[in-house]
């Protein structure tokens, strides 16, 4: 198996077993790894309707084919269950040097089955497994927890875990890798956390084997010099994701105060280029990444913020900073830090805290839900307050913690106008109605609102870039614009971004798609195409839709929030928004041009020609 360990480790916590498993190599190049092998186990192993937090669901952390190939891009993995927040499936993908360890251990993915008895970890040494007792680290901060690891195991290994927040099992909970490096999205730390397992700590030396070790090793070093002299790369290094805020800002697409407005006037404070002057120390990177596009900082009293925990990237300061109406960089980087020691998602932290915010502005929350806390937009210290008390799910914040949907729900009074979310998850930090195709993406999407499997239309408006051009989307198109030519664009946009989250490929890595055909060519000896590719990317979004169709997710949950069809009132973009009837449009155009039925159900025609006829079965 050129590319692959050809083993995929499967753990059942409640009888305290193992099993390594040995697919054959044409389900490996029909499902590439990653999202691709993610769905695939949910859908066939998971029996519908079961509860997320129960111990039948299943937590599978995959890496892919380049997973540990020594190039910029190829230090990451998915991590997928059902997800506590949605219903449907669960997916988010990571970076860090965790998941090539998995890689160097033996295994190509890791199944996780049923529930300790009590807390547990995983150590797992070049294909060798052991479920340890994790009482000594429950209830610790992840960087606690790391270090006792590391002194247990060497400095050399790997740890993925969740925190305290996964532990208490909220919905917004995260998995954390390497400290700060987090798969976010979808409640995956509530999941592990419901199966008592606090951490996996891998080490590896083992080699996995390239089709053509010279072609390969020729092409790795031609790539490293190209990337790092690449502008994207250095801007990246420079500025990190940060350094979107004041583009976002000029464009009137910064959501601010709970995406009431596109513009925040506090804007260049929680820049990245602030935070280059203030509080960045150094920057940190993925494993064999030349960019290094991850911030470290360091805040003093009244904040205390070390570096080990990484700094703050574009998604958490718009969320806790211009979207809770927050220009304090230090206060943003406090709330990032504390997300990362406790293992929650700092888009759904910010956004749960942005909705109760405006809750509270209108009314509907009072100090006696918040315990006192005047919970206004603009104030640093009542984020910070409901942010532990989120932690600790303490007063109203346990009631945030299981994410906005289920909050708004319980607070009633007209809360769930409020409420930024899609399908139970919150909306990241991307606004509709300056890119509008990354609206429909959000509304379709089978994660709830996803920022990564999507388009940001934003970089299609003067060229369309070689990915889409090799798929015959030629033409480019304004950010705002929705129409068919734009629903084709997301389409095959949204199938590419599939490609590469099965591949496990960094979306931030400025390789051309033809270099990474070629990658993969070299790799695992396919004579592999962006054709197939490309069609590996709508294998796994059809089957992940298939999945929630069968849970309940249909039509009806395919929409955007009231807020997004609603114009700004002022900025470049005043008066604009789409409206009901065009997003409905746009989104029963995309059912057609998959292949789905008027209620976005695949056709048993659409299964069959992706090779997965039994999905219709299941």
């Amino acid at each position: 198996m050129n590319g692959y360990t050809g083993k995929i480790l499967r753990v059942d916590l409640s009888t305290s077993t193992f099993q390594v498993e040995e697919p054959k190599e044409d389900f490996y190049r029909r499902h590439l790894g990653g999202t691709g092998f993610v769905t695939y186990f949910l859908l066939k192993e998971l029996k519908p309707g079961i509860d997320p937090l129960g111990p039948d669901n299943k937590l599978i952390f995959a890496t892919g084919p380049l997973t540990g190939v020594p190039v910029s891009g190829t230090g990451r993995n998915s991590v997928a269950a059902k997800s506590p927040l949605t219903g449907g499936l669960g997916n988010a993908e990571v970076g860090g040097f965790w998941c090539a360890e998995v890689k160097f251990a033996g295994f190509d993915a890791i199944i996780i089955e049923g529930k300790a008895n009590s807390p547990v970890y995983l150590w797992i040494q070049d294909g060798k497994v052991e479920i340890k007792d994790a009482a000594h680290l429950w209830g610790k901060p992840t960087k606690e927890v790391q270090d006792i690891l590391k002194q247990t195991y060497g400095p050399g290994s790997r740890v993925c875990q969740i925190g305290p927040a996964g532990e208490r099992l909220a919905r917004i909970a995260c998995i954390v890798n390497d400290l700060n490096h987090a798969a976010g999205r979808c409640g995956m730390g509530a999941v592990m956390g419901s199966k008592n397992l606090r951490a996996i700590v891998v080490r590896g030396h083992q080699k996995f084997p390239y089709a053509r070790d010279a072609d390969t090793l020729a092409l790795i070093r031609r790539l490293i010099p190209e990337l790092k002299a690449n502008r994207t790369s250095q801007y990246f290094h420079t500025m990190g994701t940060a350094g979107v805020v004041k583009s976002l800002q000029t464009a009137s697409g910064l959501p601010t105060r709970n995406f009431q407005e596109g513009q925040f006037e506090g804007a260049e404070q929680i820049s990245g280029e602030w935070m280059n002057k203030t509080i960045l120390k150094s920057h940190r990177g993925c494993f064999a990444c030349t960019i290094r596009c991850k911030p470290e900082v360091a805040v003093g009293d009244p904040y205390h913020v070390i570096p080990e925990y990484g700094g703050p990237e574009y998604e958490t300061i718009g969320s806790f900073g211009s979207n809770c109406g927050i220009d304090s960089l230090p206060a943003i980087a406090q709330a990032n830090q504390m997300c990362a020691a406790n293992g929650l998602d700092t888009i759904a932290a910010g956004v749960t805290i942005a909705f109760a915010m405006e809750c509270f502005e209108r009314g509907i929350l009072t100090e006696s839900d918040t315990g006192g806390i005047k919970l206004k937009f603009g104030n640093a210290d009542a984020m910070l307050q409901m942010l532990e008390n989120i932690i600790s799910r303490k007063g109203l914040g346990d009631i945030l913690a299981e994410g906005t949907a289920r909050a708004a729900k319980k607070i009633g009074k007209g809360a769930e106008a409020y409420a930024i979310h899609i399908k139970g998850q919150e909306v990241p930090m991307h606004e509709p109605r300056f890119k509008a195709g990354l609206g429909i993406g959000y509304a379709i999407s089978h994660t709830g609102a996803d920022h990564c499997h999507n388009i940001h239309d934003s970089a299609y408006t003067t060229r369309t870039g070689a990915a889409m051009q090799a798929m015959g989307v030629l033409e480019p198109l304004p950010s705002g614009e929705l129409s068919p030519a734009k629903v084709r664009m997301l389409l095959y946009g949204s199938l590419w971004q599939h490609v590469l989250d099965s591949l496990v490929f960094c979306q931030f890595v400025p390789l051309s798609s033809d270099n990474l055909v070629d990658l993969m060519r070299a790799v695992t000896g396919w004579n592999t195409n962006i054709f197939e590719l490309t069609k590996t990317g709508e294998r796994a979004v059809t089957m992940a839709r298939v999945f929630n169709n069968r849970e309940g997710l249909g039509k009806t949950d395919d929409y955007l929030p009231k807020r997004f069809l609603t114009p700004f009132v002022s900025g470049p973009l005043k008066g604009l928004a789409p409206t009901e009837a065009q997003v409905r449009e746009c989104i029963d155009l995309y059912y057609s041009m998959m292949g789905w039925d008027n209620n976005g159900v695949p056709s048993r025609a659409k299964l069959e020609e992706l090779g997965i006829g039994w999905v219709a079965g299941v």
